[in-house]
């Protein structure tokens, strides 16, 4: 336990209080550390009520976080659309810096908590404002669409964002938009390559990798098809293009769950972060989970007790110059505006196994 938070006790009322999480969360946490983490998870859902917060959890926290505290989860796009809609005072991301960020610049009247300020994220620290403004410099009139894993100041030299969920449709809105064939897509190489091929419009791309999906391999997948010939796999764009090839699915985090929770597979194996596989499973106990997961020790700074110290003494503050949040706002909303899909967008794999040439800067 952390010293902030070491004084709460295993009680009767709390575990009456947080039975329904443990219900839920029992196949993944053990009996101990369910008892150090209940009384937690009932002090921060009380701090909650007595401070008018929410907290938007995304599907990489452990279980216990996604579960027993999360009042918004899902993945970067769905927590940006509860983010723009919630009425609360305060808003606790419990995820990676550049989403707070977003919350901000979305709700710049509320106050936005981080519970730790090393959560970061390697694809947004691949690519800075200076950058996107040299690209823009070197191609005059394309439009710029950035995914949502950067900062503030990187969101407000671009037209518009994009998650994995509506990357393809964003890439061809601004396309029509701008009248243009090519697309500046910025800056995760293996999601502009995977983009690239679900789509006639040409993308140009930047040379950052997600730290997390980049170290899957067609290997790790040939494994997983000797070991568990019957599982279906099921990969994030993130990973290499070689990698969705090799798959039976690919799609956003929130379409690979959906992937899970309608079609019940016997067997399965998620291509992403860790806990993706255990948060899931709690929702599809009839599915065997087989975990080839990578960690992203980003996400795993944010715990319980930083999110509880987070609630109780407004730690950390998220704030952003008036004029960067101003403008990434616009990019942001623009992607918010757009129409989400009918159902979660899952990326063609036959249009995947064709190879599309990028523009790599």
């Amino acid at each position: 336990m952390a010293d902030g938070s070491s004084h709460f006790a295993f009680t009767k009322a709390v575990e009456t209080a947080t039975a329904s999480v443990w219900n839920k969360v029992s196949a993944q946490v053990t009996p101990l550390e369910w008892r150090l983490q209940a009384p937690l998870i009932a002090e921060i859902n009380r701090l909650k009520r007595e401070k008018n917060a929410v907290i938007l959890a995304h599907n990489y926290m452990t279980p216990e976080i996604f579960h027993g505290v999360g009042d918004f989860v899902g993945d970067s796009l769905g927590l940006a659309r509860e983010a723009a809609r919630s009425d609360a005072r305060v808003i606790v991301q419990a995820g990676v810096h550049f989403m707070a960020e977003t919350s901000k610049v979305l709700c710049p009247d509320k106050t936005v908590l981080i519970p730790d300020l090393q959560a970061g994220c390697s694809l947004a620290a691949s690519i800075t404002a200076a950058d996107v403004r040299l690209i823009k410099q070197r191609y005059p009139g394309l439009p710029v669409v950035t995914y949502v894993n950067t900062t503030a100041a990187v969101k407000a030299e671009t037209d518009i964002c994009c998650t994995s969920a509506n990357a393809v449709q964003v890439v061809e809105w601004a396309a029509r938009e701008f009248g243009v064939d090519r697309v500046i897509l910025l800056p995760d190489e293996f999601l502009a390559r995977n983009v690239a091929r679900q789509t006639d419009i040409g993308i140009i791309a930047w040379q950052g990798r997600c730290e997390v999906h980049e170290r899957f391999t067609v290997a790790d997948i040939a494994e997983m098809r000797e070991s568990w010939p019957d599982a279906q796999i099921l990969a994030h764009p993130e990973c290499p293009p070689e990698v969705l090839e090799a798959c039976d699915f690919a799609g956003s985090t929130a379409a690979m769950s959906d992937y899970v929770t309608t079609r019940k597979p016997r067997q399965v194996v998620l291509i992403t972060e860790c806990s993706m596989a255990d948060n899931v499973a709690c929702d599809a106990p009839d599915t065997q989970f087989v975990r080839p997961c990578n960690l992203c020790p980003h996400m795993k700074r944010i715990t319980l007790e930083n999110i509880h110290d987070a609630l109780a003494y407004g730690r950390h503050e998220v704030t952003i110059d008036a004029d960067i949040a101003e403008r990434a706002r616009l990019a942001v909303q623009r992607m918010i505006d757009m129409p989400p899909p009918a159902t979660p967008a899952r990326y063609d794999l036959v249009k995947a196994r064709h190879h599309v040439d990028i523009e790599l800067i």
